[in-house]
């Protein structure tokens, strides 16, 4: 819940955007979404592939995208890390209840 957040927002959010964003073409938005953040959210997802089926590997697309605006937004990791351990705790917190 806290160390998968922390260590991959610090890879993809903090390393990987923020590389890509400091490109010319990196702030460039498509459907209100930067370049760097649509770039890094597909490699995140190709990550997952790593270690999940690939329904829930795609599904990750989503929340890699809100994680990424609010690290262009706030031009901080500290909301995306807060953002994923919250969504980590809730996917925890389903499958506990469900079994």
């Amino acid at each position: 819940v806290v160390f998968y957040p922390v260590l991959e927002e610090i890879l993809f959010r903090g390393m990987i955007q923020k590389y890509l964003f400091d490109k010319p073409w990196g702030s460039t938005t498509f459907t209100g979404l930067s370049a760097a953040n649509w770039l890094t959210s597909l490699l995140f997802v190709l990550a997952h592939f790593w270690y999940q089926p690939a329904v829930w590997a795609i599904l990750v697309l989503i929340p890699s995208l809100v994680y990424g605006f609010f690290r262009d937004r706030y031009k901080s990791i500290y909301p995306s890390i807060l953002l994923h351990s919250f969504y980590n705790a809730g996917f925890v917190a389903i499958n506990i209840i469900a079994q």
